[in-house]
Parts: structure tokens; C-alpha cells; sequence
């Protein structure tokens, strides 16, 4: 976050691996408004992320790499989405898939 506030401004390029490793979601979503911020001043992201917070940026361009190279797809087609998403409408009955003997 640091990072974000100090030392990024606008017209910049930037290039980011997993910002959000370590930062709980309350903090991605801290995340996101910066760089909304950075956007909106003539900045530009690349970003490799596991998060879908970060990933649900409006307008993101959404890429996969697979074993053909890169895949553009939409967020909800993500498998981080996806799982999350499952694991929160159904995390008792994951809970319980996952441990099971």
C-alpha cells in the first residue's frame, strides 16, 4: 500500500505480480480504489493476480495463459471467481467435501 501512496502517480506504467499477496480483502479493496485513483490520472496496470477483487476492475482485460498463450476471458469465467464464489455460497458443504475421510 505504501508502494501505492508514495511512490506511484499519475502517467505512469506499471507493472505489479501478486500486490495483493499478504493483504487481507479489506486492504484489496483499498488496492483497487488506489489504482482507480492511478487510472483515472493517466496511469496504466499490467497486473498478475490470483485475487478476484483485483480482477473485477471495471473494463479489465482479463488474460490466461494456457499452453496455446494467452486466452482473454471474461471475470465471471475465471476459475478464481468461480471458486470463491462457491466456496461462499456453499462454503459448509465445501468445508465438509474437502475433509472428508
Amino acid at each position: 500500500m505504501t508502494l501505492l501512496i508514495h511512490r506511484f502517480g499519475g502517467n505512469g506504467f506499471y507493472i505489479l505480480d501478486e500486490p495483493e499477496a499478504a493483504l487481507s480483502p479489506t486492504r484489496q479493496l483499498a488496492v483497487l480504489r488506489r489504482i482507480h485513483h492511478l487510472v483515472l490520472d493517466n496511469s496504466q496496470f499490467v497486473i498478475a493476480t490470483h485475487s478476484p477483487i483485483l480482477m473485477a476492475y471495471p473494463e479489465a482485460k482479463i488474460l490466461i495463459l494456457e499452453d496455446g498463450g494467452f486466452t482473454e476471458v471474461p471475470y465471471q469465467d475465471t476459475e478464481h471467481y468461480s471458486v470463491t464464489k462457491e466456496f461462499i455460497n456453499n462454503s459448509a458443504r465445501m468445508i465438509e467435501t474437502l475433509l472428508e475421510k
